[in-house]
């Protein structure tokens, strides 16, 4: 098995080859948002059938989509992830209805 920085310089490898991003790309930030939302209907109705198979499809197809969409705005997804990691590291909240709901009177960091 690959590790995480080794799958994502592969993946991004693939979106240049397959012409996704790069320099003769053809999709765009609004064309990788449309397959992301495509992607997590998988995920939707894998957990509506209960079917753990298109589940792990779609979310591995919905994070190939998000490093593609980070390279074509100019982001690395690296970089991304470690914002929303900053963000909710000291997050405090609590659970309601299976959801994390954070504290309100919590300010920006």
């Amino acid at each position: 098995m690959n590790n995480i920085n080794e799958l994502i310089g592969k993946i991004r490898l693939w979106g240049e080859q397959k012409g996704i991003t790069g320099a003769n790309g053809k999709a765009t930030p609004m064309t990788q948002y449309e397959k992301l939302i495509e992607e997590v209907g998988e995920i939707a109705a894998g957990l509506d059938h209960q079917d753990q198979h298109p589940i792990i499809d779609g979310i591995g197809d919905s994070t190939v989509v998000l490093i593609l969409l980070s390279e074509l705005i100019g982001v690395r997804f690296e970089d991304c992830l470690q914002a929303a990691y900053d963000e909710i590291k000291g997050r405090t909240g609590i659970m309601v209805d299976g959801k994390f709901v954070k504290d309100t009177n919590q300010t920006k960091q």
